[in-house]
């Protein structure tokens, strides 16, 4: 048999409303085309679906079995355009996400929590990577979006600065370089730091601005966490680079000293990146709206 969804409501519409006068109205069609409509699918299933009579139409055992099996389809078929609607409107699917390091632990996690209970039908898969390496994996079209860096090169990206993202070092109280206001990295290069675990996307990007300065950092023990970061320095264990919003929040808890970095690459803003809006999913629009315009 051939036929398709429209064949299927057709009869259907015919069976509830009993004529196929009515029928056709329900199915938006007119008599004469649903006339020679349901003629076709009888020809096509090799059997009558419908008994004529003055008062209108009755369905043979035939025709019973087809509207149940049509019902069944035309069921399964509003569940389908349901679930597809809500995956082109953004309300249902699954988003990878990449975050710089100070997106990831500062600027995303409490804004990301209201987003996600509001779209219980969205999955998203957060990963921390440099901000060189998600302006790579954007350009090469294996990601739609991230949070990175203004210092990064943008490769003709969108960025769109969405928080402050200033980074400081972090020395004991006691440290001779406390009476100073800002510092360069240059300036430090000697000194034993505390570092994050290689591999975090933060830690490698101040290494690598150490390397261009010919120089690399010696590191006393690396953590796993800032937190653990501003432990160990406020217990003079030596001097750590971290996000302005990070030394804040631990500094009651880790007493320390905090310079701003004057180096270019430390001034810098947490940025959404992405080719063009049209490029992104109907999700990750409805999560980057909502992001630009939760409060800091």
């Amino acid at each position: 048999m051939r036929m398709d969804i429209a064949d299927m409501r057709l009869v259907v519409s015919i069976a509830d409303a009993g004529s196929i006068t009515q029928g056709a109205r329900l199915a938006c069609l007119a008599l004469a085309s649903a006339s020679e409509r349901l003629k076709s699918i009888e020809e096509d299933a090799g059997v009558k679906l419908l008994e004529r009579h003055p008062r209108g139409v009755i369905l043979t055992d035939a025709g019973l079995v087809f509207v149940t099996h049509a019902r069944q389809i035309l069921a399964q078929h509003e569940r389908l355009n349901a679930d597809l609607s809500a995956f082109a409107n953004g309300s249902r699917g699954k988003i990878r996400l990449y975050a710089n390091t100070s997106a990831m632990t500062e600027f995303l996690p409490r804004r990301l929590a209201p987003w996600l209970s509001e779209h219980p039908d969205v999955v998203i898969e957060l990963e921390e990577r440099s901000s060189t390496d998600i302006v790579n994996i954007i350009c090469n079209g294996t990601g739609e979006a991230g949070f990175v860096s203004d210092a990064v090169n943008g490769r003709g990206l969108t960025l769109e600065p969405v928080a402050d993202d200033r980074l400081v070092l972090i020395v004991p109280t006691r440290h001779a370089l406390g009476n100073s206001n800002d510092i360069s990295l240059s300036d430090v290069l000697h000194e034993p730091f505390v570092g994050l675990h290689p591999g975090n996307a933060l830690q490698d990007h101040i290494s690598g601005h150490a390397a261009q300065l010919g120089h690399s950092l010696t590191y006393r023990i690396r953590m796993n966490s800032p937190e653990g970061v501003c432990d160990m320095v406020s217990n003079g264990i030596g001097v750590g680079i971290l996000p302005d919003v990070v030394a804040d929040r631990f500094q009651q808890k880790y007493p320390c000293r905090k310079l701003y970095l004057t180096d270019a690459w430390a001034r810098r803003k947490i940025c959404i990146c992405f080719k063009s809006r049209a490029s992104l999913s109907p999700a990750m629009r409805k999560l980057l709206d909502f992001l630009k315009k939760s409060p800091l």
